[in-house]
C-alpha cells in the first residue's frame, strides 16, 4: 500500500514539474511573440487618390517583410513644411524609442537640399529632408546626432530620381533602419547646428500680454491652432467663464475662455486650452477660420486679465 501511495506522489510531482516545464515554455513562446516588430511611423503630402504611398511601402516591405507601417496622415497641406513640424511634434512622444519616422513633405526635391537621418535624444529616428521638419521636436527632444544620408546601397535604382525621393530614398533608408541595420552606416555626421531650422517668431510673455501666432487650423474643423502654451496662458489670470479681450490681426474681440466646446452656445466663439496644452480658438460647430476670415500664419495677442 505504501509503494501504491509513494507511486501516486511520484506520478503527481512529475505531472506538476511537467505542467511547469510546458507553462515556461508558452509563457517564453509568448514573450517572444510580443515583441514590439520594427515600427515606421509615416507621413507625407502626398495624399491617397494615386499610388505613391502604396509604392513607398512597397519599398519599405521588400527590405523589411515584418515591418508594421503606422500612417500618421498623408493628408498634410502640400509643400506645408510647419505642418508636418507640428504634426510630428504632437505625434512622435505617444511612440516608444527605437520608432523610425519616415516623412516626406518635400518641396526641395531635387535640389541641394541634404536628404538626413536624425536622432533625437528620445532614441527615434527621423528619415526626412532638411528643411526645418525637425525644428519643433528638437526644440523638445533634443537632438543627439544627425547623418546625410550618402550610402546608395541603402537606396533604390540604378537611376535615382529627381522627384521621388520618398521612393528611392527616404522609404528605403526607413526600411533598413527598421529591420536594425547601423544607422552611422547611412553616411556621414552632420553638425546639428547647421541643420535648417523654421523661422518662427517665439511666443512673449510681458506686461502687455501673451503675444504669438495663429499656426495653423485645426484639420477640416477650422479652429485656431497657436504656438501659444496653455502655462503661459494662465499666467495672465483669466478663470473659466471669463472674456478674454484677443487681438488676431487687425481683428478684436472678446471671447470666453471655457474648458470645451459646449459650454458655449452653437456657432458661439470660445478660447479654450487645446489637447496638446496650447491655446485655440474654435466656434461651437462651426469654423473660427471661416467665421473671421483667419488665413494663418497671423500674429495674435492676449491681453492680460483687468483687475
Amino acid at each position: 500500500m505504501r509503494n501504491s501511495h509513494a507511486c501516486k506522489r511520484t506520478i503527481l510531482h512529475s505531472l506538476v514539474a511537467m505542467a511547469v516545464f510546458i507553462m515556461g515554455c508558452a509563457l517564453l513562446v509568448q514573450g517572444q511573440n510580443s515583441k514590439i516588430p520594427p515600427t515606421v511611423v509615416f507621413m507625407t503630402d502626398f495624399g491617397t487618390v494615386d499610388d505613391s504611398v502604396s509604392i513607398c511601402k512597397g519599398v519599405m516591405y521588400s527590405i523589411e517583410p515584418q515591418l508594421r507601417i503606422i500612417d500618421l496622415t498623408h493628408q498634410v497641406t502640400p509643400f506645408s513644411i510647419l505642418d508636418g513640424a507640428r504634426f510630428l511634434y504632437g505625434a512622435s512622444p505617444y511612440y516608444p524609442g527605437g520608432t523610425v519616422f519616415v516623412v516626406v513633405i518635400d518641396p526641395g526635391v531635387g535640389s541641394t537640399r541634404k536628404a538626413i537621418v536624425v536622432k533625437s535624444k528620445r532614441e527615434q529616428y527621423f528619415v526626412l529632408p532638411d528643411n526645418g521638419l525637425m525644428t519643433l521636436v528638437q526644440n523638445r527632444d533634443g537632438i543627439e546626432a544627425a547623418r546625410e544620408i550618402t550610402n546608395r546601397n541603402w537606396m533604390i535604382g540604378a537611376a535615382l530620381s529627381s522627384t521621388f525621393h520618398g521612393r528611392d530614398i527616404f522609404s528605403p533608408v526607413g526600411a533598413h533602419l527598421a529591420h536594425g541595420e547601423d544607422w552611422t552606416q547611412v553616411g556621414p555626421e552632420l553638425a546639428v547646428n547647421h541643420l535648417i531650422r523654421l523661422k518662427l517668431e517665439p511666443p512673449r510673455l510681458d506686461t502687455g500680454g501673451l503675444s504669438g501666432e495663429v499656426i495653423a487650423t485645426d484639420g477640416p474643423f477650422g479652429n485656431l491652432v497657436t504656438n501659444l502654451s496653455g502655462e503661459d496662458f494662465l499666467k495672465l489670470d483669466y478663470g473659466h467663464g471669463q472674456n478674454v479681450h484677443v487681438t488676431i490681426g487687425k481683428i478684436e474681440m472678446n471671447i470666453p475662455f471655457v474648458r470645451t466646446f459646449s459650454d458655449v452656445p452653437v456657432k458661439k466663439p470660445l478660447l479654450y486650452i487645446d489637447s496638446r496644452g496650447h491655446v485655440g480658438l474654435a466656434v461651437n460647430q462651426g469654423s473660427f477660420a471661416a467665421d473671421y476670415g483667419i488665413e494663418p500664419p497671423v500674429p495674435i495677442l492676449v491681453s492680460r486679465a483687468r483687475k
